[in-house]
């Protein structure tokens, strides 16, 4: 994955999301070069539940973590569908003398 800047910063993109869309009530994704089928059912009732116009509008993150639906206020993360779990990164605390 390559990097992407972030306010003078540069952070690691997560996955490259290719494509998102719909079809019947299913999510279809692809991401990383490979494509996934998600029911929407099984992933968000808020999705399920929403319009057309509601489910087209959405934004991918800059990083490749997640895609966004604002007319729904869903949030759904890459890494959480495909059941990926990434270790986390503790900083150390520095210790004052």
């Amino acid at each position: 994955m390559g990097q992407v800047p972030k306010r003078g910063k540069v952070m690691n993109k997560c996955h490259d999301i290719e494509k998102v869309a719909f079809v019947r009530e299913s999510l279809v994704l692809r991401v990383d070069g490979k494509e996934y089928t998600f029911p929407l059912r099984d992933i968000s009732k808020r999705l399920a539940d929403a319009s057309r116009a509601e489910r087209e509008k959405y934004e991918i993150s800059p990083s490749g973590y997640g895609i966004h639906w604002p007319l729904i206020d869903e949030d759904l993360s890459i890494d959480g569908l495909m059941g990926i779990k990434r270790k986390r990164i503790r900083k150390k605390e520095s210790v004052s003398a």
